[in-house]
């Protein structure tokens, strides 16, 4: 399977869009907006494998962010965000925990958890720039 470059579906639980990082916020407006090849369709079912596998299939980006309430993320870097950034790096997609690839993270914990972004390549690289913006 090869991911698609570039999607027009953003997956993400907005009903905690108030607690995201402004780079966040600023995306999910850019996706939302009437302009080029957008706005996205948002699609979240609430489970990573199924949007991710959605994602890959059709092109799009996964987004679980690090809130007020989760200020390193949610996800677990061992055992869901590794196995999943390595499935999507060799099928040409890009995983980033906002400021480098999920895979060069060095685990200091058993269960430590991180911000989560990933999907077609295009889209991660778009996120990036905002996130970098706007920390």
């Amino acid at each position: 399977m090869i991911y698609p470059k570039n999607g027009s579906i953003y997956a993400i639980n907005e009903g905690n869009y108030i607690h995201f990082p402004l780079g966040v916020k600023n995306y999910i407006k850019y996706c939302q907006m009437e302009s080029e090849d957008r706005p996205y369709t948002s699609r979240y079912i609430g489970s990573l494998v199924s949007d991710y596998h959605r994602n890959m299939i059709k092109g799009g980006i996964y987004l679980y962010p690090e809130t007020a309430k989760n200020p390193s993320g949610k996800l677990r870097l061992l055992y869901e965000c590794n196995p999943m950034a390595f499935i999507a790096e060799q099928a040409g997609g890009k995983a980033i925990n906002g400021e480098k690839r999920i895979m060069s993270i060095k685990p200091t914990s058993l269960h430590q958890r991180v911000a989560f972004y990933c999907g077609s390549r295009k889209m991660v690289e778009e996120l990036a720039d905002f996130i970098l913006k706007n920390p």
